[in-house]
C-alpha cells in the first residue's frame, strides 16, 4: 500500500492552492540559502582543524 502518483498530485496541488507559487518560491529559496550556508560553514571549518605542519607559512 503505497502512495500512487495521483494521491501526491492532488497533495501538491493542495499545498499550491493554499499557500501560493510565490509564497512557495520564497520558501524554497530561503531553505536553499540555509543548506548553502551550512555547507559553507562546515567547509571553512575543515581548514581551521589542520595541524600546524600541513599549513604554508606566510611570506
Amino acid at each position: 500500500m503505497g502512495i500512487s502518483i495521483w494521491q501526491l498530485l492532488i497533495v501538491l496541488l493542495i499545498v499550491v492552492m493554499l499557500f501560493g507559487s510565490k509564497r512557495l518560491r520564497g520558501l524554497g529559496s530561503d531553505i536553499g540559502g540555509a543548506i548553502s550556508g551550512f555547507r559553507k560553514s562546515m567547509g571553512s571549518g575543515d581548514t581551521a582543524q589542520q595541524p600546524e605542519s600541513t599549513k604554508q607559512p606566510l611570506p
